[in-house]
């Protein structure tokens, strides 16, 4: 048995996300499903979860589901959020650029360097793309960071001149002290489906689905103000298919 929440599970996050996991786990066993006590962590919380025969719930990427995982995977829910100018259970990735420089909106960026965590990311790569290409304009690729974080440093430090960054990790950032210093926001993208809850094939999703919800709604509250957890919702699996995904490369 598997199960991680490394989306959004920096160190200053983690023991509010045990919590979280523990509420979630009693649910889950009360209705049968069995569950490991623990979260994973590390790089086994990703790919290596997400595609365990048996996982029993982690959170994906929207780009991951469409392009990989979806049919071999069970879609559970979306969490929501809350994010300003989004949906419940949408997200949207802000374009974060140096404070100093003198640009001072987003066409203005056209050409310029994009760091980026992955080219499997909808918030950090695919997400900036189409929205570039939907306002006429495109972003030269910098370097590929390995984290929304690192991306936000490369920015700061000069080697790249923008970075799409998920609105949810933004916060994050900020809130716990981790993010790069001398940044600004200055557009943001369009919404799209938010990093969903998957479980392995077969996973009974109305009895998961509920669970979740039921610790959602019985974490403490400063439990749920820092993870910004309002609960979870149903976004079909249609609308994370129908985002395009940019050509690599």
């Amino acid at each position: 048995m598997i199960a991680s929440l490394g989306m959004y599970d920096p160190p200053p996050l983690q023991a509010a996300n045990d919590r979280y996991w523990a509420l979630i786990c009693d649910g889950l066993r009360a209705r049968g499903i069995v569950a490991p006590d623990a979260l994973t962590r590390g790089p086994g919380a990703y790919w290596p979860a997400w595609e365990a025969p048996d996982l029993v719930l982690s959170q994906t990427c929207g780009l991951p589901y469409r392009a990989r995982l979806h049919g071999r995977v069970t879609l559970v829910g979306t969490p929501d959020y809350g994010l300003e100018g989004c949906p419940p259970g949408h997200y949207r990735s802000l374009f974060v650029v140096r404070a100093d420089d003198p640009r001072g909106d987003l066409r203005a960026f056209d050409g310029a360097r994009l760091a980026y965590n992955e080219d499997v990311s909808q918030s950090g790569w695919a997400g900036p793309q189409n929205e570039a290409a939907a306002r006429g304009m495109r972003f030269a690729l910098g370097p590929a960071t390995g984290a929304h974080v690192n991306s936000a440093r490369a920015v700061s430090e000069g080697r790249a001149d923008i970075a799409a960054i998920d609105a949810l990790t933004w916060a994050i950032l900020n809130e716990t002290g981790l993010a790069a210093p001398g940044l600004r926001v200055i557009d943001a993208t369009a919404p799209t489906p938010a990093t969903p809850y998957i479980a392995g094939p077969g996973a009974d999703a109305g009895a998961i689905f509920a669970a979740v919800a039921g610790a959602i709604a019985a974490l403490a509250p400063a439990d749920r103000a820092a993870l910004h957890l309002r609960g979870i919702v149903h976004v079909p699996a249609a609308d994370y298919l129908a985002v395009p995904t940019p050509v690599a490369g």
